[in-house]
C-alpha cells in the first residue's frame, strides 16, 4: 500500500537471543512472535556501534559513527545534519516522540524533526524505581524485584509513561499517515522488573553465560571482572541476574501489545507498519561481564532482533542475509515514498520486503572506542554504578581505544588500535570466544581489505548544498 502509518519501536540494551522468536526457548514474549509471523525477521542484522547514543545516530542518519565522530554521547545531531524524522516530517507526516530520550539529537533538533515529543502520562517513578545498592549482586547492576506499590499503583516509569502516551495518542489519531516513535529504556540496566513479569521465569530455566575466554581477548574485560568482582559470582547469581533481564523483556514485550492493541482500537492495523529493533545488546554474563563497553564488538552486544512488518509485505519470513542499523533510514524513506537529501551508506530494504532479492550485504561493519588523545570526551559519569567503568576508561585509555569489526559468513575479524587483533569462526566458535588470528593470516589479509576499502569508502561525506567560490569580500577592517 502507498504511505503507510509507522510505528517505530526500540527497546534499550535488547539482546536479540533473548527473544522467543530468534530461538530462545526460556523466553515469554509472544507479542514479538506474533510480530515476526506478521512480517520479516533478520536473523543476521547488526548495529553499528555497541552504545545508545551513536548507535541511534547511526539509524537516523544512515552514517557510521566515524562519518561526523558520532562515537561519543555528547556529540549528538546538530539543526543542520539529516535525520530520519525530520525527512518524514517534511514528507508529510504526522511524527511522534512518545516519551522523550536525550541521547540523539542537540537542542532543538527535536522540535525540528516531530510534531508532538514528550509524555502525555506523566512519569510517577524514575528509570531506577529501586535500588539495592547494599544487595551482593549490586557491582552487576542488579537490583532484582520491585516491591509492590502500597495500593496495588503500578510502575508508571518512563516506559509504562511511554506507553500509555501513545495509548492516549491514538485514542483520538492524528491526521495520516502518522509514525509513532517508541524508544523505551528497558531492558537497559539495572537489572529491576516488578510482578508479574519477575515472575515469569524460572531460575533453573535460564541459559547459562557463555563462559570466559581463554585466549587473548581486548583487555576491558579482564580488568573490569575484576574491579567488579564478576569473578566471584556463581551459577545461581548468573541465573539471577538472567531471570531479571528476560523479566524485562517480557514487560517490554506486554506494552509492545498494547501498542498493538491502540493500533487496531484507532482502525489503523491494515493501514500501519512496524520496525521493531534495538540500539544494542547486553553481555549478561558472556565473557564473564554484565552491561556494555564503548569498544565492545562482541556478538551478543551486537547482533539486533531487527523485525519488518509492512501492510502488504512478507508474513512469517526470515532472511538471513547481513543487514546493519544504518540501512532502517533508507529503507523507511522507501517506504514513505520519499528521498534522502544528502549522502549516506545505508542500503534499503524495501528489495528484500517485495520478495525481489535474498541477498542484502555479504559483510556487516561495527565500529566502538575513542582516540586515546580525546580522554576528555571519554563517558564522564564519575559516582555510582558507572564510575567504575568511567575510571578505567581515563586511567587507561587504550582499553577503550578505536576498534572496527567486519563480519563475513565464516569470520568475525576485529582491529585495534591499542591492541591485539582478533579472528573468529563464526561456524565453530560462533560466540567468539577463541581468537585464530595467527592460525589464519590468509583470512586476516583478506578482511582487512575489506575493512580498508570500506573506510576509505565511507570516510566522509560532502554536504549536496555547495558553496559559491567567490564570493565578494569588502576590503578593510572591520569591528
Amino acid at each position: 500500500m502507498s504511505r503507510p502509518n509507522l510505528v517505530l519501536f526500540m527497546p534499550d540494551q535488547l539482546r536479540s537471543d533473548a527473544i522467543g522468536c530468534f530461538g530462545q526457548g526460556a523466553a515469554r514474549t509472544p507479542n514479538i512472535d506474533a510480530l515476526a509471523a506478521d512480517g520479516i525477521r533478520f536473523p543476521n542484522a547488526y548495529a553499528n556501534h555497541p552504545v545508545c547514543g551513536p548507535s541511534r545516530v547511526s539509524f537516523m542518519t544512515g552514517w557510521y559513527p566515524h562519518v561526523h565522530g558520532h562515537r561519543t554521547l555528547t556529540n549528538l545531531l546538530q539543526p543542520q545534519d539529516p535525520n530520519l524524522l525530520r525527512y518524514l516530517k517534511d514528507a508529510g507526516y504526522t511524527v511522534a516522540w512518545a516519551g522523550m530520550r536525550g541521547d540523539t539529537f542537540a537542542p532543538g533538533v527535536t522540535e525540528q524533526s516531530t510534531n508532538f515529543a514528550g509524555f502525555l502520562t506523566p512519569m510517577a517513578h524514575g528509570i531506577s524505581a529501586f535500588s539495592q545498592l547494599d544487595h551482593p549482586l549490586a557491582e552487576a547492576y542488579y537490583d532484582g524485584k520491585r516491591p509492590p506499590i502500597e495500593g496495588g499503583v503500578p510502575y508508571v516509569d518512563f516506559d509504562e509513561a511511554s506507553i500509555r502516551t501513545v495509548e492516549e495518542i491514538l485514542a483520538d489519531p492524528p491526521p495520516e499517515p502518522w509514525c509513532m516513535f517508541v524508544a523505551l529504556i528497558f531492558p537497559h540496566v539495572p537489572f529491576q522488573v516488578e510482578d508479574p513479569w519477575y515472575s515469569l521465569h524460572d531460575p533453573a530455566g535460564m541459559p547459562a553465560p557463555s563462559g570466559v575466554s581463554t585466549t587473548r581477548k581486548p583487555g576491558f574485560q579482564a580488568d573490569l571482572r575484576q574491579r567488579h568482582g564478576f569473578e566471584a559470582f556463581s551459577s545461581a547469581d548468573w541465573a539471577e541476574i538472567t531471570r531479571t533481564y528476560y523479566g524485562m523483556v517480557s514487560r517490554v514485550d506486554d506494552q509492545l501489545g498494547r501498542v498493538r492493541d491502540a493500533v487496531e482500537r484507532a482502525g489503523a492495523s491494515g493501514r500501519t507498519g512496524w520496525v521493531f529493533f534495538t540500539d544494542h545488546g547486553e553481555y549478561l554474563g558472556d565473557h564473564g561481564l554484565v552491561e556494555k563497553w564503548p569498544s565492545g564488538l562482541d556478538d551478543c552486544l551486537l547482533r539486533n532482533p531487527l523485525i519488518i512488518s509492512l501492510p502488504d509485505g512478507p508474513r512469517g519470513a526470515v532472511n538471513d542475509s547481513f543487514v546493519e542499523l544504518v540501512d532502517l533510514m533508507p529503507t523507511l524513506l522507501d517506504v514513505a515514498e520519499t528521498e534522502a537529501g544528502h549522502t549516506h551508506f545505508g542500503r534499503s530494504l524495501l528489495p528484500l520486503l517485495n520478495g525481489e532479492t535474498e541477498i542484502h550485504r555479504d559483510v556487516a561493519f561495527s565500529e566502538g572506542g575513542f582516540s586515546p588523545a580525546d580522554n576528555d570526551l571519554f563517558e564522564d559519569v564519575m559516582e555510582g554504578r558507572y564510575a567504575t567503568k568511567t575510571r578505567l576508561q581515563r586511567e587507561q585509555p587504550e582499553l577503550v581505544s578505536k576498534a572496527t569489526s567486519v563480519r563475513t559468513a565464516e569470520w568475525t575479524y576485529i582491529h585495534r588500535q591499542s591492541e591485539p587483533d582478533e579472528l573468529y569462526s563464526r561456524t565453530n566458535d560462533p560466540q567468539e570466544h577463541e581468537n585464530v588470528l595467527d592460525e589464519h593470516p590468509k583470512v586476516v589479509a583478506e578482511h582487512r581489505e575489506l575493512m580498508l576499502d570500506w573506510l576509505v569508502e565511507t570516510s566522509d561525506v560532502i554536504r549536496w548544498d555547495k558553496d559559491p567560490r567567490f564570493t565578494r569580500i569588502d576590503p578593510g577592517w572591520r569591528p
